[in-house]
């Protein structure tokens, strides 16, 4: 059974850093590409970052660049987003997600979720 787990989400001030994992078990997404999405209560979930399945390509929304890194370690079959800087904005559930493809940075793309995990910003 595949599985994707985040960990590393919290409350912090504005200003402060996070590091999310997903850590991915039942197979391997090394030939895959990975991406984090995020939600905000009354908003549709949007992709924060993506990153190609050998990490040669990466991709960061706007909202985030500069602030956040998307990476990846295969042979822990792990993604990371190390946010810096954080906003109140930045307030959102936010989701791993593994697609069956090498690249993608549409919703559609991405096949297997995690169950999400809350980071709260306050001002």
């Amino acid at each position: 059974q595949v599985q994707l787990v985040e960990s590393g989400g919290g409350l912090v001030q504005a200003g402060g850093s996070l590091r999310l994992s997903c850590a991915a078990s039942g197979r391997t997404f090394s030939n895959n590409a990975m991406g984090w999405f995020r939600q905000a209560p009354g908003k549709e979930r949007e992709l924060v970052a993506a990153i190609a399945w050998n990490a040669g390509t990466t991709f960061h929304i706007d909202s985030v660049k500069g602030r956040f890194t998307i990476s990846r370690d295969n042979a822990k079959n792990t993604l990371y987003l190390q946010m810096n800087r954080l906003k109140p904005e930045d307030t959102a559930v936010y989701y791993c997600a593994a697609s069956l493809g090498m690249w993608s940075t549409s919703r559609n793309g991405y096949h297997y979720w995690g169950q999400g995990t809350q980071v709260t910003v306050s001002s």
